[in-house]
């Protein structure tokens, strides 16, 4: 499954997984985020719902570009750095190419996500 995040004039593609928690993602979609930084390392924000954690890990490390959902606080993380093992981290995806440029967007930022293909 492929989206699309768009922020102002820039895109970034993404690749997501086949779990549940990205399928319930997907299903999400179109819609409209408000990204803010969290611990200079990842850009978050709320979800209209919470996804199924079925069949999910129990934690997970995040790398550059990974877009993880965050089942103890029900958000969405953009990760533009490495972060070690978190418990409750899901990885849903990852952002192909550019993943470290969501540094330089200052807070808050508006990001429009599309699915592109299934």
């Amino acid at each position: 499954m492929k989206i699309k995040l768009t922020i102002g004039q820039d895109e970034y593609m993404a690749t997501m997984n086949d779990s549940k928690a990205a399928k319930d993602f997907i299903a999400l979609l179109p819609m409209t985020l408000t990204l803010k930084d969290y611990a200079e390392t990842e850009k978050i924000s709320d979800l209209p719902k919470r996804l199924s954690i079925a069949g999910s890990p129990d934690g997970t490390a995040a790398s550059i570009g990974d877009i993880a959902y965050y089942a103890p606080w029900g958000n969405l993380a953009i990760f533009y750095q490495d972060f070690g093992h978190a418990s409750g981290l899901i990885k849903l995806g990852s952002i192909d190419s550019g993943g470290k440029n969501l540094a330089s967007y200052k807070q808050p930022i508006e990001a429009r996500v599309d699915l592109i293909e299934k």
